[in-house]
């Protein structure tokens, strides 16, 4: 009989005002568990680290799927994300050699799929396998927003990570809007609209 593979899905980014919305996608393998694994925003940022690399270590696959500031702007942040865990999975089928059989998805709605598809709400806290994909997630977006970090130091992005925070605000008002801003998000468009 054939293995069965049932993928957890997760994105990070929906609320910042910068950068990718980022999604991962994992399946754990039964026989090689790890330990630890629960929902990112409630892992330090070293536990996650370390886990993400746990988890390209030890799972049977993984995938990993963004939408752009760009798409963001043109779809809507709801679409994008759909959007981001489709590229996540089809990511994860390239590595797996196959689409999963299942795929379980943090939330209250599935993105189109060729497979079966069940969303659960605070499936990170839930599903091991949903717990992974968050982290993965959320450290490659990290990762993305301390990049960005270097290149507009002025934004802050390394302390907030594009959250709207009143630091970023500040910033905005202060030196506009980057290229990697979200430009269909009020608070952005608000400040671009002052400028203009």
């Amino acid at each position: 009989m054939s293995e069965i593979f049932i993928c957890g899905v997760d994105e990070a980014g929906r609320g910042p005002l910068v950068g990718a919305v980022v999604a991962g996608a994992v399946v754990l393998d039964p026989a090689n568990p790890i330990a630890g694994l629960k929902d990112s925003k409630k892992l330090t940022a070293a536990k996650r680290e370390f886990l993400y690399e746990q988890i390209l270590e030890k799972s049977r696959a993984w995938g990993i799927g963004e939408a752009s500031p760009a798409e963001i702007d043109q779809l809507n942040i709801l679409q994008a994300t759909m959007l981001a865990m489709r590229r996540a999975i089809e990511d994860l089928s390239l590595r797996l050699g196959k689409w999963p059989d299942t795929a379980l998805i943090d939330g209250n709605r599935c993105p189109e799929l060729p497979i079966p598809a069940q969303a659960i709400i605070k499936g990170d806290a839930k599903e091991p396998a949903i717990s992974a994909a968050s982290i993965l997630a959320k450290v490659t977006r990290d990762r993305q927003m301390q990049l960005l970090h270097e290149r507009h130091p002025e934004y802050g992005f390394a302390q907030h990570m594009g959250y709207p925070t009143e630091a970023h605000f500040e910033a905005l008002l202060q030196y506009g809007a980057c290229d990697q801003h979200r430009r269909s998000f009020s608070p952005v468009r608000k400040v671009l609209e002052s400028k203009a």
